[in-house]
């Protein structure tokens, strides 16, 4: 067998142990500090009876789980660098050609996730947590500096479309801010697809296994190893939180994880394919982008009953299940269709 699959899934294997082992003894901890989520009641723009109505009874769960994701992959990253020390393997995944982007990535973008799960816990803030405009703030920041990296000292200026009738786009500085753009957009539209169980946890893990193929078959295989490991712990969760949800991921682990995603994105280029399984993230930010402009243009008048989308769909009687299996189902097929359409194209 290939080396490098025998190093991807024993990663894979440790990573899971990991998150197994470290998840009872941290949610004992999260219970005995108060770690519970709280339910909001106040939305961007005037009140969200509909949604609290809904999810009220999950106040109390214990939130933050997904720093086990964070901890588990740099744990991971440790033991690497420990491995190639005694030559059990030739690299280890804190690699600068492959790897430094992305775990600077998953490390910075983590923080801002814990400050805001941290002050909903608190109930610090007019919405239990960072507002808005701070977060966007920061990401304006953090997406212009990483931008400006890629641009200015890694020579990034041209968008590769995956479209054989395309090729790339040369676009010159405008790099930058659709680097930005897309960024921003992925970190927020994952918040928007969260609060249903399961719900962004699965469409996560299809689309990182999907990226473990994406880098294998691009033979960068240190990043293929971070894309399956992170999978591994993503595994971990689920073992841990069948339905009734136990434990929340929290912010920690959706600004960070899909983040990162859309920067590997970036790294192999294949932006183009991943707006495909990304249709779903795309419909739930245009449903929020819908509402808030309806309520702000027609005086509260609402277009969904509750958005993101999703929560429309509770609010119309689906159970919580349908819709969670329902948009999975739609997720896996997109994922499908987007190798089938990067093996044509790439």
């Amino acid at each position: 067998m290939d080396s490098n699959l025998i190093q991807i899934f024993g990663f894979w294997l440790a990573t899971f142990l990991v998150g197994f082992v470290l998840t009872p003894k941290y949610i004992q901890l999260l219970q005995y500090a108060k770690m519970w989520k709280q339910i909001r009641e106040n939305a961007t723009i005037w009140k969200a009876f509909e949604f609290f109505k809904l999810h009220s009874a999950k106040a109390g769960t214990p939130t933050m789980w997904g720093a086990i994701i964070l901890w588990s992959v740099f744990f991971m990253v440790l033991l690497s660098i420990i491995l190639q020390k005694y030559g059990f393997t030739n690299n280890s995944l804190l690699n600068q050609k492959e790897t430094y982007l992305s775990l600077f990535t998953l490390a910075a973008v983590w923080l801002l996730g814990w400050v805001d799960d941290w002050m909903n816990i608190k109930w610090i803030g007019k919405t239990k947590g960072l507002s808005a405009k701070f977060k966007m703030a920061w990401l304006i920041i953090f997406s212009w500096l990483w931008a400006w990296w890629f641009y200015d000292k890694l020579g990034w200026s041209e968008i590769l479309l995956s479209l054989p009738m395309l090729g790339g786009i040369e676009i010159g500085i405008l790099f930058i801010p659709l680097f930005m753009f897309i960024i921003i957009a992925a970190a927020n539209s994952v918040n928007f697809t969260d609060w249903l169980d399961w719900l962004a946890w699965g469409l996560l893990l299809f689309t990182y296994w999907v990226y473990g193929f994406i880098t294998y078959d691009q033979w960068l295989f240190l990043l293929s190893t971070l894309c399956v490991s992170i999978c591994g712990a993503l595994v971990a969760f689920l073992w841990f939180n069948i339905k009734p949800a136990k434990f929340f991921m929290g912010d920690v682990w959706s600004l960070a994880l899909w983040a990162n995603l859309w920067l590997m994105a970036l790294l192999t280029n294949t932006v183009a394919i991943l707006v495909i399984v990304w249709m779903i993230f795309i419909l739930e930010t245009l449903s929020v982008i819908i509402q808030l402009t309806s309520k702000r243009l027609r005086k509260g008048k609402k277009v969904f009953k509750i958005a993101p989308f999703h929560h429309h769909l509770e609010a119309c009687w689906w159970s919580e299940e349908t819709v969670v299996f329902r948009l999975w189902l739609v997720g896996m097929i997109l994922s499908v269709v987007w190798v089938i359409f990067y093996m044509i194209t790439k």
